[in-house]
């Protein structure tokens, strides 16, 4: 006899409204476990969601378009007595809470003719500005020139909340149109839209108020082209400007004598090469910072939001900015400290591919503690990297060039392979004379690959 299971979308970290962009299945298919069902995708990532069960499919309950999270049902699988044994269906409350908690289908939504353009479909009705609904409920609009305050208790989810922060929306004045009257991710972004609609500052963090760009009519000049920007860049974009407009920048640069570290790795390239892997500059740059980070702790911290306290980590996890076709990810080279250069090698390769497969899972891109970003493959001689918040500190790696130096102890100038570092920290933590230090001791590092055990 076989049993009717619903499968839903497992833990994938703190997403919420994550896109359905590839439906793998069809009604009828027999599926094996872990095989995929659907391909969604985070705001950096992508992710297929396998099934559970080994069956047919019995109807699936999403289609590309849709938004979903943790918990939303995805299908209904046909599964044989035999193999369903030990499973449990899920519970009819849980589901009827999945449910309701996920969005209706945007399959349903697309129910209109096609005939039509999307560009010229019927638009939403406009929905009241939620400044004036907080204002109708209170009695009172809200002060000229801070139209993000109010009173009003709010009902959100922590992602819901932390997106509002991060806009600067105070989520008082949102009305939310989830059940029970939850505030949802659109409701934070349609409160801000309403707001540029009336002509009132944007929503900017730390109570900072910027004027909007004006729209520029750039065809009068000449032909154009709009390019849309993919997700990934979106999210990035939206990230390094929150970075750039709260943080104080100051960058640190230096140079690095690596002239007998390079001699180094090219003769440990064979027996790297038997590991299976490649021995790169990066790897040591990935063990010599997290060395210096274990002699400089604040750099290894993040700030506490109300700016009292720092909280120091006790592990390192480097992350490495990665360029792909769709965009800059940070994959996370974990507890750096306790791995070997070959190691560091491997895991930097692997993770590497999957990001320009676009394979990076949310744990593959969580946690870290420092960034490193190299663009010395590309080339380059200095450059002011962005600080990846919530880290207070990143290091910019720039194209080592053969050049001479001078030794007074030999009075001659004697040829050496000089690599610029742009060392980037978050004023508010870190002084310039600690970062001085900081980067002193990484060239000193670098400089005689023997520190590395010290």
């Amino acid at each position: 006899m076989a049993a009717l299971l619903q499968v839903l979308v497992p833990d994938i970290g703190d997403f919420d409204d994550v896109d359905v962009i590839e439906v793998l299945v069809a009604p009828g298919d027999r599926v094996a476990v872990e095989q995929s069902l659907v391909t969604l995708e985070s705001e950096k990532a992508t992710m297929e969601i396998p099934s559970p069960y080994a069956g047919v499919v019995k109807e699936l309950l999403v289609a590309v378009g849709d938004k979903v999270r943790e918990g939303s049902p995805l299908a209904m699988i046909t599964v044989e007595e035999a193999a369903a044994a030990g499973k449990l269906a899920v519970p009819a409350a849980k589901a009827a809470r999945a449910a309701e908690a996920t969005p209706a289908p945007a399959a349903k939504a697309r129910a209109a003719p096609a005939a039509e353009p999307a560009a010229k479909a019927p638009a939403p009705p406009r929905r009241e500005p939620a400044a004036q609904r907080g204002a109708a409920e209170r009695g009172a609009g809200p002060q000229e020139g801070s139209p993000l305050l109010g009173t009003r208790r709010a009902h959100a989810s922590p992602s819901v909340r932390r997106l509002a922060r991060e806009l600067g929306v105070d989520l008082s004045l949102v009305r939310g149109s989830g059940p029970k009257s939850r505030i949802l991710k659109d409701d934070v972004q349609g409160f801000v839209r309403d707001a540029l609609a009336r002509g009132g500052p944007p929503a900017p963090p730390a109570g900072l108020v910027l004027p909007p760009a004006p729209h520029v009519d750039f065809t009068k000049w000449g032909e154009v082209e709009v390019r849309q920007l993919n997700k990934v860049r979106r999210i990035s974009a939206r990230n390094l400007h929150r970075a750039w407009i709260s943080i104080p920048h100051v960058t640190q640069f230096d140079e690095a004598d690596i002239t007998d570290l390079e001699a180094f790795r090219r003769s440990k390239a064979d027996e790297a090469k038997s590991h299976g892997t490649k021995l790169t500059l990066l790897a040591f740059l990935i063990k010599a910072a997290t060395v210096v980070l274990e002699l400089f702790p604040p750099f290894n911290s993040s700030l506490e939001p109300n700016g009292e306290a720092i909280v120091v980590k006790k592990y390192f996890h480097n992350g490495i900015a990665v360029d792909t076709e769709n965009g800059l990810v940070v994959p996370v080279i974990r507890d750096a400290d306790r791995k070997g250069l070959l190691d560091i090698a491997a895991e930097l390769a692997a993770l590497s591919q999957k990001a320009r497969d676009r394979k990076l899972g949310p744990e593959d891109m969580a946690g870290g503690t420092f960034t490193i970003s190299s663009l010395g493959g590309i080339g380059g001689t200095a450059f002011t990297p962005i600080v990846n918040a919530p880290e207070v500190a990143i290091l910019g790696v720039s194209k080592a060039e053969m050049r001479p130096v001078w030794r007074g102890e030999a009075n001659e100038f004697v040829p050496r392979l000089m690599l610029p570092l742009s060392l980037a920290y978050d004023h508010r933590v870190i002084d310039g004379a600690d970062a001085v230090r900081f980067t002193t001791r990484l060239k000193t590092v670098l400089g005689d690959i023997r520190n590395l055990i010290l």
